[in-house]
This record gives structure tokens, sequence and C-alpha cells, in this order.
């Protein structure tokens, strides 16, 4: 992978170095799990989720998404949803969507850095 390819990706929370790791060194893997991010359905249910006021289902995409961002080391937004899946299952739906603009924001950044794999 060439400088300015992983620059982008960290830009965007993207521990590059861990992922990689992660892939057992396997550059082509790495590529192929990022470039199936966009794919995954897990922010906008929890947009929805929290949108409508569903606890349970803000629980359950957070954490999908938690799990997602985790391997696939996106080290931005893993912590805020960490956070967030914590807040939501000690009933403190408040701290839960005060963290929301952060994710979206962080979940942006990792989306246009993969998008900039293309």
């Amino acid at each position: 992978m060439d400088s300015q390819t992983k620059d982008m990706l960290e830009k965007g929370g993207i521990g590059v170095d861990s992922l990689l790791e992660r892939c057992m060194g396997n550059e082509a893997l790495m590529l192929r799990l990022l470039k199936k991010f966009p794919a995954d359905a897990s922010f906008a249910k929890l947009c929805e989720a929290m949108e409508k006021g569903d606890d349970a289902a803000a629980v359950e995409a957070s954490h999908t998404l938690k799990g997602v961002a985790g391997n696939l080391s996106l080290g931005v937004l893993f912590p805020l949803l960490e956070k967030q899946v914590h807040s939501l299952r000690a009933g403190d739906r408040a701290a839960a969507q005060a963290l929301m603009p952060d994710i979206e924001s962080a979940h942006a950044a990792a989306l246009r850095a993969v998008e900039g794999l293309a």
C-alpha cells in the first residue's frame, strides 16, 4: 500500500497497521474487508432506532456497529460506540443520544476514506 492511501485511511480513523496485523499481513484481504464497510446497514439501523426511541433496536444496532468498527480497526468510531452501548444498556438514552453527532462524524470520515479506495 502506498503512503498516500495509508494516510487517507488513517485520516478516516482507520488503524491501518492494526487492521493489517489482524489480517495477518494480507493487504488484499484488508482492502477487501474495508470495501465491504459501506454496505453495512448497522449505522442506518442505529440512526432509525435512535430517532424512533427504540432502545432495544438501538442497543442491537450500536453493538453490531461496534463489532464492525472493532474488526476494521476504526479507532475513532469504536470507543464512541462502546460508550453508547454502555449508556443504552444503563438506560441513559440522553447520554447515548448525545454521542450521535460524534458517531455520525466518525462514521462519515471512515466511509469517505474507504470510498476513496475505489
